[in-house]
């Protein structure tokens, strides 16, 4: 195997490692069903056998054990105790840390991780039983002649006198030096091979074929007097590299409708099944074909070849819908759509190119209305129509569900609750929300910081908390929704709330308001954003130092967004993050400051009036207008910005909305709607408060784009203390 591959190896291995964790954690609430438990089983036999292909003989031989325990527990033959999942957690974390050693994390010390990881197996071994270690013969498993099967309770068996075994050799089986016929002709020599199927339904294209891969898996039944411990010892030196099922003769129906059910998809038809799974011969699926003929030819119309076999009691009921059902699975697998892992790079190269090919398009647009040619002018719409559509379903691509986000922090509640000594569960939803996949990618700190705060400084000890006539267990809650065009994100707890009193006492203690100042609520809790605030009483490992929520407001600006917070002391508290869709392409509002252009987020626009309209715009001494009856706070982009020159004699409002805050925006001329590509700031206008990065337009000029969020906070905090000293 090229180690071209092993990126994506990683890639596929940390997936299925967030797959474990997610269903070990499902386990240790009770909620682990059969399904989770094989789900598990799956995943960990994944990482070996991948692992496998590229000789990590130190990840194959972790997770071989791992991979046996769980086997043993699906199996019934191990409970999954709390202890276990306890020991079963910290060998997925040690399996992550593996796979980072591979990827070049300089940091992982061999002999330490090597210690570690006997020591997680020793634990595993003392509470599951002592496990066949990697690369050891394997004990063998109990006998059972083929003259003596063991009786099913209801009785209910397959009558066929042989052995049926089923061969899925692994594709390295070859380039490890084994020969599969080797085994198949040594099986010859003590057992007769009744009947054998080939399956090459994993053979590629004949472009693609490696003649170092095995594709090859068999079907066979066996005539023999040996027992069962010989006939697999034919395989004794392959046995790693396949995966073997063994049945008896006359075996359970049950076993058979298993074996259906592990067969591979493929086009085969209800008898093909059937004969694979060595519960049909040849000659039975010619006499009850046969038989379908004649009713064809006397009644007009085919009788189901499963009722036919059902009738002639040649295969059991059971077995027969197993087939039928592994039929509709195979010929649904074939109608499912495909998808395709693309790297993130080739992703955001994509983007850029449509971001280019939409300023052309306008650039296009604006020649043709100059030239006023009717024909050139329709066929530069018809361009900017495809041109719009293509970068909707390019941005469309890079959209993912925030659900995947939201299940990591499963983990992260149930390990903080641990330390802190609380109990704690998280809920989640709308976790079906699609955002662009660089958003979700930087979220994630700011999410991490405000859900270990909910759990260290919002939710309360279980004593606590009962004592207030709550339920002894907090809760955390995850939720995602859009409106208005936006994301919002909210972290939510049912725990003590913030303490107003407390959170003013100490802004007056750090100079950051002045000795009696009024701040309305959402006003107060803004304050525990500031740069080095926190209310903590002492400072631990989670949180006191007062550096979260700062980083939490700085990241979540930097992404063009906006975070404000709602609490109720006693209650609980809800901070929630608003974040644009996208942060590539946007539509957006063209305005114009003098000889300034300025895009506004479009979204975000709810209405533009003319300022004669609106009352007491012209007196300097006022920051908002009343506006129907409505206080509307504005600002003048001319004075904000700098912008030289005297204001035009008909200046227009743009009236923004940002969640549950208004303002206007002051500007001279209206311009329309305008496809916006967000390209980035230099870093000389990165001081500037309000900007969010810059457009080239149709013409070649530059255009600001506005970042409307932080603009409408500064119009609030600027406005109020004016008004409610007019209102006095």
């Amino acid at each position: 195997m090229s180690h071209e591959a092993l990126p994506t190896f990683l890639q596929e291995a940390r997936e299925l490692s967030e797959e474990v964790e997610t269903a070990l954690l499902l386990c240790e609430r009770g909620e682990g069903d059969a399904d989770t438990i094989n789900a598990l089983f799956r995943a960990m036999h994944t990482i070996k056998g991948s692992a496998g292909l590229f000789g990590l003989d130190n990840i194959v031989a972790f997770a071989h054990v791992v991979e046996t325990v769980l086997d043993r527990v699906r199996n019934g033959q191990q409970p999954m105790t709390p202890a276990l999942v306890q020991v079963l957690i910290g060998c997925r974390d040690h399996i992550n840390v593996l796979l980072e050693a591979v990827g070049g994390d300089e940091r992982v010390d061999a002999p330490t991780l090597s210690a570690a990881g006997e020591q997680l197996l020793n634990r595993l071994e003392s509470i599951a039983g002592s496990v066949n270690r990697f690369g050891t013969r394997a004990a063998p498993a109990a006998t059972a002649k083929a003259t003596s099967p063991s009786v099913d309770q209801d009785g209910q068996r397959v009558g066929s006198d042989c052995w049926h075994l089923s061969l899925r050799f692994k594709a390295e089986v070859l380039r490890n030096g084994m020969d599969p016929m080797a085994s198949l002709s040594f099986l010859n020599t003590f057992a007769q091979i009744v009947a054998i199927e080939t399956l090459d339904d994993a053979l590629p294209a004949l472009n693609e074929f490696d003649p170092e891969v095995c594709y090859l898996g068999f079907e066979l039944r066996l005539r023999t007097d040996a027992d069962r411990e010989r006939i697999e010892g034919a395989f004794e030196f392959v046995r790693e590299d396949c995966t073997m099922t063994l049945l008896p003769p006359r075996s359970r129906i049950a076993d058979y409708v298993r074996l259906v059910k592990e067969l591979p998809e493929s086009g085969d038809r209800l008898g093909e099944i059937l004969v694979r799974c060595g519960s049909l011969t040849d000659y039975e699926l010619a006499q009850a074909l046969r038989q379908q003929s004649v009713d064809a030819a006397a009644d007009g119309a085919a009788r189901p070849l499963g009722e036919i076999l059902i009738e002639q009691r040649t295969v059991a009921p059971s077995v027969v819908e197993a087939a039928v059902e592994k039929q509709r699975q195979a010929d649904g697998k074939g109608r499912e759509q495909r998808s395709v892992r693309v790297d993130a790079d080739k992703l955001e190269n994509l983007i850029n190119l449509v971001g280019e090919l939409v300023i052309a398009g306008a650039a296009t647009n604006l020649l043709a209305q100059r030239a006023k040619l009717t024909e050139l002018n329709e066929s530069s719409q018809r361009l900017a129509r495809l041109v719009e559509e293509v970068r909707d379903q390019t941005l469309q691509l890079r959209m993912m569900q925030i659900g995947g986000t939201f299940a990591r922090f499963a983990r992260v509640v149930r390990d903080v609750a641990h330390e802190l000594g609380k109990d704690i569960r998280l809920e989640t939803s709308g976790a079906d929300t699609e955002l662009d996949k660089t958003l979700i990618e930087k979220i994630v700190d700011p999410l991490t910081h405000l859900v270990r705060n909910s759990m260290d400084h919002g939710i309360e000890p279980s004593d606590v908390r009962v004592a207030r006539g709550k339920k002894a267990q907090g809760v955390v809650r995850l939720n995602a929704h859009h409106d208005s065009g936006s994301v919002v994100i909210e972290v939510s707890d049912d725990g003590g709330g913030l303490r107003r009193e407390k959170i003013l006492n100490k802004a007056l203690e750090r100079g950051l308001i002045a000795a009696g100042q009024q701040l309305t609520d959402s006003q107060v809790y803004a304050l525990i954003f500031e740069p080095g605030f926190s209310t903590a009483d002492a400072v631990t490992n989670l949180s006191g130092r007062g550096v979260g929520m700062d980083v939490v407001k700085r990241n979540v600006m930097a992404l063009r967004g906006t975070v404000d917070i709602d609490s109720k002391e006693g209650e609980g508290t809800t901070v929630r993050i608003r974040l644009p869709l996208t942060l590539a392409i946007i539509e957006g509002f063209l305005v114009r400051v003098g000889q300034s252009s300025f895009v506004i987020p479009l979204e975000m626009v709810e209405e533009c009036v003319e300022s004669t309209l609106a009352t007491n715009l012209l007196d300097s001494s006022h920051r908002y207008i009343d506006l129907r009856g409505q206080v509307l706070p504005f600002v003048r982009l001319r004075d904000h910005f700098g912008i030289a020159g005297k204001s035009g004699r008909r200046e227009s409002i743009v009236v923004v909305r940002c969640g549950n805050l208004r303002a206007g925006f002051v500007v001279d001329e209206l311009l329309g709607e305008h496809q916006t590509v967000i390209k980035p700031l230099a870093r000389v206008f990165q001081h500037v408060r309000g900007l969010g990065g810059s457009s080239i337009l149709a013409d070649g000029g530059i255009a600001l784009i506005i970042d409307a969020p932080a603009l409408i906070e500064q119009c609030q905090q600027a406005s109020q203390p004016r008004a409610a000293a007019d209102v006095a």
